[in-house]
C-alpha cells in the first residue's frame, strides 16, 4: 500500500510539472489500476503515443528553412513561435515550456519504467528486455533533444564546463536536480542508447517501437553531434547492413497530398523509427509557412523532391507537404536517408572521398526522375563535403534537424552559416555561434528549481 500511494503521489506531482492534461495511463479504465506493476503495463506505458514518439518542435520556426509573412506572423498562437522566428533574447515570457515539459515527461515515464522493473522484481525475459531497452532508449532519446535545445553545441574541450540540462535518473520528481555539465548529458545518452543496444530486438511489430537498428541510428545521430565521425560512421554502417532500405521517389504520386506511406504502423520501408514533431500553430497551419526561396531553387528540375516534399499555392509561394508520417504531422524520427548521409559525411570527413560519393548517389539515383541523374564524380574530400552537407539539408528538410546541424557546423568557419530574415520592415540576423542558438531555460521549470539561465 505504501508503495501505491508513492507512486500515485509521483504521478500526481508530475502531471503538475508537465502539465499533462491527461490520466497517467489512458488505457486503464480504473484508478485503482493506476499503479503500474506488472510488465503489460510498464509496456503500455511506453506505447502511449500520447507522450512518446513526439519531439520538440520549436526551433524549427528559427532554422533559416522556412518563412512567413508579416501577416503569417500575426496569427501564430503562441508568443514563443514569433520570439524564436525572430531569434529574440526572451523566448517564452510568462509562457510555458512545451518542449521542455514533454520531454521530461517522457524521462519521467521512462524512469518509472526502470525503477518499476526492478522494484517489482519481474523476471528476466526476452519481453522484459524488450522494455527495460525500450524506456531507455526513450530517456536517451529525450534527453538528446534537450541537449540539442538548451545545451550547446558540443566542444569536447569544453564540454566538462558548460552546462548541459538536469539528468533526472529516477522518478521522484520532488528531488531539485542541478543541470550536469554538457559532457555528462552527452554521457548518459552514450550509455542509454548503448545498454538500450545491447536490450533491444531485432525486429518490432511497429515502427513507433525501437529496435537495435533504432538504437544504432540514434548512436550515429549523437556522435555526428559530438564530432567523434568515425564512431558516427561505423554506427550508421551498421545499422545499414541491417536495414538500408530506400524510398524510390519514381514510384510515388507527385500529385498526392501526403505522397509518402504513412510510418506507422510499418507503412514506410525508409523509416526506422516513428516520431512526430510537437505541433505549434506555425507547423499546423503550414498555408502561413513556406519554404526560403533559395533552397527551393537549389533542387533541379528532375529531382523529384521539389514535387514530393513542396506544392505551389499558386500565388508564388511554396509550401511543405512531404512528411515521412504520411500525415499531416510533420516527420522528427529517424529514417535510412539520414544514416546514408551520416556515413557520407563522416566519409567525407575523413578523407574516403569515394565511399563518401557512392552513399550519396546511392541515395540521389532514388530521388531523381529515372534515368536522369548523373553520378557525381571527384576526389577532392572538402568539396565532396560541401556538397554532400547541401544534399543533406535537401534531404532532411521539415524534420527539425536544420537547427541542430546549424550548431555544429557554426563551429568550422568554412561550414558556419548566418541566418538573415525581414519582418514588418526590419531585418533581422543570427552569427554562427551565437548564444542565441541556446534556448533559455523555461520559466515554470525556473520557478519549481532554482536553475542557472543560460546566457543569450
Amino acid at each position: 500500500m505504501k508503495k501505491q500511494k508513492t507512486f500515485i503521489l509521483m504521478l500526481l506531482l508530475s502531471a503538475a510539472v508537465v502539465s499533462c492534461q491527461k490520466q497517467f495511463l489512458d488505457t486503464k479504465p480504473s484508478k485503482s489500476l493506476l499503479v503500474p506493476e506488472t510488465l503489460a503495463d510498464f509496456r503500455a506505458l511506453l506505447d502511449n503515443l500520447s507522450v512518446f514518439n513526439r519531439s520538440p518542435g520549436l526551433t524549427e520556426v528559427a532554422d533559416g528553412d522556412f518563412y512567413t509573412t508579416d501577416a503569417g506572423w500575426k496569427t501564430w498562437t503562441n508568443n514563443q513561435e514569433r520570439t524564436s522566428y525572430l531569434w529574440q533574447a526572451d523566448i517564452f515570457g510568462v509562457e510555458k515550456g512545451f518542449d521542455w515539459n514533454a520531454a521530461y515527461q517522457q524521462v519521467f515515464y521512462a524512469n518509472v519504467v526502470l525503477d518499476g522493473l526492478t522494484q517489482n522484481k519481474i523476471p528476466a525475459s526476452a519481453d522484459r528486455d524488450a522494455v527495460e531497452g525500450t524506456a531507455l532508449f526513450s530517456r536517451g532519446w529525450a534527453f538528446y533533444h534537450l541537449l540539442q535545445m538548451f545545451g550547446p553545441a558540443y566542444q569536447p574541450q569544453a564540454a566538462a564546463t558548460a552546462l548541459g540540462i538536469p539528468i533526472r535518473l529516477d522518478p521522484d520528481v520532488t528531488k531539485l536536480v542541478p543541470r550536469s555539465s554538457l559532457s555528462a548529458g552527452y554521457g548518459q545518452v552514450l550509455a542509454d542508447l548503448g545498454r538500450a543496444r545491447r536490450l533491444l530486438p531485432s525486429t518490432t511489430s511497429a515502427k513507433s517501437r525501437p529496435g537495435t537498428v533504432t538504437a544504432l541510428a540514434m548512436l550515429a545521430r549523437i556522435h555526428l553531434a559530438m564530432g567523434n565521425y568515425a564512431q558516427a560512421g561505423a554506427y550508421a554502417d551498421s545499422a545499414l547492413q541491417l536495414n538500408g532500405k530506400l524510398l524510390d521517389y519514381n514510384n510515388l504520386s507527385t500529385t498526392a497530398a501526403r505522397p509518402f506511406p504513412q510510418s506507422l504502423p510499418n507503412g514506410n520501408d525508409e523509416v526506422v523509427y516513428h516520431d512526430a514533431m510537437a505541433s505549434y500553430s506555425f507547423n499546423a497551419a503550414t498555408s502561413v509557412f513556406y519554404c526560403d526561396s533559395v533552397l527551393y531553387r537549389s533542387y533541379n528540375s528532375n529531382d523529384l523532391r521539389k514535387v514530393l516534399l513542396f506544392k505551389d499555392n499558386g500565388l508564388g509561394k511554396i509550401n511543405f507537404k512531404g512528411s515521412y508520417t504520411g500525415s499531416s504531422l510533420l516527420f522528427a524520427g529517424l529514417a535510412n536517408d539520414e544514416l546514408y548521409l551520416i556515413r557520407a559525411e563522416c566519409n567525407a570527413r575523413n578523407g574516403q572521398a569515394a565511399a563518401a560519393l557512392a552513399d550519396l548517389n546511392n541515395l540521389l539515383v532514388k530521388r531523381w526522375k529515372k534515368g536522369t541523374f548523373v553520378p557525381y564524380t571527384g576526389t577532392d574530400a572538402q568539396s565532396i563535403l560541401m556538397l554532400i552537407l547541401a544534399e543533406r539539408r535537401k534531404e532532411m528538410v521539415g524534420r527539425n534537424m536544420r537547427w541542430y546541424d546549424l550548431k555544429r557546423l557554426n563551429l568550422n568557419q568554412s561550414t558556419a552559416v548566418t541566418l538573415i530574415r525581414t519582418l514588418n520592415g526590419a531585418a533581422y540576423t543570427l552569427e554562427p555561434g551565437s548564444p542565441r542558438y541556446t534556448y533559455p531555460i523555461t520559466p515554470d521549470e525556473l520557478l519549481a528549481n532554482p536553475l542557472v539561465q543560460n546566457d543569450r
